[in-house]
């Protein structure tokens, strides 16, 4: 198995409108975003310009302020990176790209929320959003894609991870046998997770049977096969002592991908925090 390949990609910020919403299941709201009334389909700043063709691709999406209805879009600093407006609110957040597609030849753009009513406010802001409702995507910068030699895919995950697992799935084809262990929320649809993941080995846990549930799950998996691929994403301290188990078993960052999206506590985890503080490796 090679490690990942990676594609550096312009960072270019493109303003998208609401097209449609959609309640997947119970707690996940998908967002279909299309370009703006009046953008240019051919301009690299159009959607039909992004490009995430690595199954965990992600963009930051920046939303209105939640005070004054007001989007205030970033720029490009001279050394190409985001450079948020000074003296104003700017929110915004990392999402995996679902899917992209073109409809009657314009492009479409899915992106999947994970509510938790108004304590925050790009949950606040999911939870209500409706068609015309405009934000800004910023990226993706890197692409990593999907490496040869794959005999087994492994998935570790909780609901923010579903995007990048069904991408995964979709991406190693039904040649590669995928074992997905996926905790949820009781407010989420089983057939939903499956759906999401069909063509996988589908264990389903759910998070208010106690803590530990993902780790102990993982271990009872055995000792990876050397073609395995390993990749988990979720509540960052959820995964520490799975990463420590694959580890323990000889499995290290040239065969995984361990990512932690969210971590209980923090606003806005950056995508390039630590998994353990105490461990950054």
């Amino acid at each position: 198995m090679t490690t990942r390949p990676r594609t550096d990609l312009d960072l270019i910020p493109r303003r998208a409108r609401v097209h449609a919403v959609r309640r997947v299941a119970g707690t996940i709201v998908r967002t279909t975003l299309r370009d703006v009334e009046g953008a240019d389909p051919a301009s690299s700043s159009s959607l039909g310009a992004l490009r995430a063709p690595g199954p965990d691709d992600h963009v930051k999406v920046f939303l209105p302020d939640p005070a004054t209805g007001v989007l205030h879009a970033p720029t490009l600093a001279a050394d190409g990176g985001v450079q948020r407006p000074a003296g104003v609110v700017s929110i915004s957040r990392e999402l995996t790209v679902r899917a992209a597609r073109t409809v009657d030849g314009v492009t479409e753009v899915d992106l999947d929320w994970v509510l938790h009513g108004d304590d925050g406010p790009a949950s606040a802001w999911a939870g209500r959003a409706a068609p015309g409702d405009e934000v800004v995507l910023v990226g993706p910068g890197t692409s990593l894609g999907v490496p040869a030699g794959i005999g087994r895919l492994t998935l570790a995950v909780d609901e923010t991870g579903l995007p990048a697992a069904a991408r995964w799935v979709a991406a190693v084809g039904p040649d590669v046998r995928v074992t997905a262990i996926v905790e949820i929320g009781d407010d989420v649809d089983e057939a939903f997770v499956e759906d999401e993941l069909d063509g996988a080995d589908v264990e389903i846990l759910y998070r208010t049977d106690g803590p530990g549930q993902l780790a102990d799950a993982v271990r009872s998996l055995g000792v990876p096969e050397p073609d395995e691929l390993i990749v988990a994403y979720g509540e960052a301290g959820d995964l520490v002592p799975v990463r420590r188990h694959w580890r323990a078993r000889g499995v290290g960052p040239d065969r995984s991908t361990v990512v932690g999206h969210w971590r209980r506590g923090v606003v806005n985890l950056a995508p390039d925090a630590p998994l353990d503080p105490t461990d950054p490796d």
